[in-house]
């Protein structure tokens, strides 16, 4: 049987495992909670992994993850698979996602959707060729008073236009 280069890169990113010091950054979560209480830090225990693997969580990981706070995978899983903050594949360097709900569609995020698509020259749930950009599109980021809204990797991005989407992603450049 013959391994491809992107099969063997999947091997060996499913075998990353949660290091010490993101075990003790989720211990430090789990002194804020009950200790009958360890499910609450699971969406900081996730990010914790995540940020570790530069954007994505992989099963070994999130089967980390529950065993170090003593849960059920399946109640990491229902986490991970809920929320769009998480990604179970890899992402460019930078994640873009881009509200597109009632308020933002009301305040023209299709020009800011059609900005974005056309300087990063791809889709929603694409990554660019040079793994620079993951665009996603998200049902609402929360910020509605503010839209159009896009967040990008941790740093919302409010009142958009197509031309603040060319200098945001210019300074990226």
């Amino acid at each position: 049987m013959v391994a491809t280069r992107e099969g063997q890169q999947m091997a060996n990113a499913n075998k990353a495992r949660l290091s010490d010091s993101a075990k003790a950054e989720i211990d430090a979560w789990l002194t804020k909670y009950p200790q009958e209480q360890r499910r609450s830090a699971v969406i900081p225990a996730l990010h914790i992994a995540q940020d570790e693997n530069k954007g994505w969580l992989t099963t070994q990981l999130m089967d980390d993850v529950a065993d170090h706070l003593q849960i059920p995978r399946v109640s990491v899983y229902e986490v991970s698979t809920f929320y769009s903050m998480y990604d179970l594949e890899k992402v460019g360097t930078h994640k873009v996602c881009v509200c597109t709900n009632l308020s933002c569609m009301l305040s023209d995020s299709d020009a800011v959707v059609a900005r974005l698509k056309e300087k990063l020259k791809i889709d929603f749930n694409e990554t660019t060729a040079d793994g620079k950009f993951t665009l996603r599109e998200v049902e609402c980021l929360g910020a509605c008073v503010n839209a159009p809204v896009m967040l990008l990797d941790r740093t919302y991005h409010e009142k958009l236009t197509p031309e603040k989407v060319d200098k945001i992603l210019g300074e990226l450049e």
